[in-house]
């Protein structure tokens, strides 16, 4: 049994979960890849137990992590769309059961394991319909930043709090007048001393009302013969003097996520802030970005399948013209397009996912899956909609709710229209 899961089983004995079962089931006991349903062939889109780039461990994570957001999460999503955000308790709830920095090294007090374990959390977490907790920014996105280009100090200062959900990160780029275009970065850094001296504003920042340490983008060389040259990246602790945290910003959708302005005036940093090496910044962002887009496409394609699963349960009970609608001709072929359209992108998907645990997904083909699966998940959430009729608009009907929340997908992570252009660039390169 791989090591990782070892750790986790300690986890949960410790955080008094309920302990695996003894006796696993058929599927469980099968080896990677041999004897798996793939989702065309599964009962329904959401089996545990299918896929060929997932084992029987990894059924065992995703039994644990489908019970937490269950049990922990859907109950309370709506309250927390209420507040904004969701509760500092399911934080250190998520931290007890194992599901924060999945990926990140044992050796930096991590769980260890590989980026598909992580990608059954993101799954989980879009199974519920409860975008709410941040989990996914926090773990696969900020930690790996820390770990990959930290300090030793820096590591140890932050991972074991982040793991434990007691520190939460969030990560800085956006700022009102550079969205995609992270060149166009105006928040600055100046040397005073050994000392730093940030100024600047950021907008659209997830998990930023909550956050307890930033990463802040910010141009440290205006004289760089490039902008890309000329950006570094800085660890902003909660508290720091000059650090303000401006409204929790009202969006049409992501209600229960907490999405902040930052604004930093005079923040003097210390040298050890400075995450990484100096002006490096933008190299260390285009080295991460392929992650963070595979999360947007897996948790979007994740979106389909709930949407889907979701829909096909409705249609199975609303009658109309005396007979339930799924029995209308119309319908029926709608489902057949749309879970053909799933299972086509699960494919590449699932096949990007093992590129990347192989460490080989590249910049265009990450750009390819977040672009493909969010317009994906766009279109189905508005046929899914037009299939629940009246109630599909009903704010109290989980469609509704994922129809606002997938609006967001092709616009952060980078827009789709950079995506084209990233895809287009690796194209006609004669490189």
């Amino acid at each position: 049994m791989a090591a990782w899961l070892l750790r986790l089983r300690g986890v949960l004995r410790v955080a008094g979960s309920r302990p695996f079962s003894a006796q696993p089931s058929p599927l469980q006991t099968e080896q990677h890849g041999t004897k798996r349903l793939e989702p065309s062939s599964a009962k329904t889109l959401t089996d545990i137990g299918i896929r060929r780039i997932f084992s029987s461990e990894h059924d065992i994570f995703r039994e644990s992590a489908r019970k937490f957001f269950q049990e922990e999460v859907l109950p309370f999503h709506t309250e927390w769309e209420k507040n904004g955000q969701v509760s500092r308790e399911l934080w250190e709830k998520a931290g007890q059961q194992g599901l924060l920095g999945v990926a990140i090294a044992e050796k930096h007090g991590g769980i260890g394991a590989d980026i598909l374990s992580s990608a059954i959390v993101w799954e989980e977490q879009m199974y519920v319909n409860c975008t709410g907790p941040g989990f996914s920014l926090h773990s696969d996105i900020v930690m790996p930043y820390i770990a990959n280009y930290g300090s030793e100090e820096q590591i140890k200062h932050f991972i074991p709090q982040m793991i434990t959900g007691k520190c939460i990160g969030a990560i800085a780029m956006t700022e009102p007048g550079a969205g995609s275009d992270l060149q166009g970065i105006r928040t600055y850094a100046k040397k005073d001393g050994s000392d730093w001296i940030l100024n600047g504003s950021k907008v659209f920042i997830t998990n930023g009302w909550m956050s307890d340490v930033v990463i802040v983008v910010a141009v440290t060389d205006r004289e760089a013969r490039s902008p890309a040259h000329g950006i570094s990246l800085f660890l902003v602790e909660n508290g720091t003097k000059g650090f303000i945290k401006g409204r929790k910003l009202n969006k049409i959708g992501l209600k229960a996520q907490d999405t902040a302005e930052l604004f930093f005036e005079d923040v003097r940093l210390p040298a050890s802030a400075l995450l990484g090496k100096e002006n490096k910044g933008f190299y260390y962002l285009m080295a991460e970005l392929p992650q963070e887009r595979l999360l947007i496409a897996d948790m979007a394609l994740a979106g389909c399948e709930f949407m889907f699963e979701e829909t096909r349960n409705y249609v199975k009970q609303r009658k109309a013209f005396g007979k339930t609608i799924a029995h209308l001709q119309t319908v029926q072929h709608k489902l057949a397009e749309i879970k053909t359209q799933i299972c086509v992108a699960r494919a590449f998907m699932d096949n990007c996912l093992q590129l990347h645990a192989d460490k080989r997904l590249d910049s265009a083909t990450a750009s390819m899956a977040k672009y493909w699966c969010s317009d994906l998940q766009n279109s189905i959430a508005t046929q899914c909609v037009q299939m629940h009729g009246g109630w599909g608009y009903m704010w109290e009907y989980p469609i509704a709710k994922a129809f606002v929340d997938a609006r967001v997908q092709p616009i952060y992570g980078g827009t789709n229209e950079i995506m084209k252009e990233l895809i287009a660039r690796d194209i006609v390169s004669d490189k």
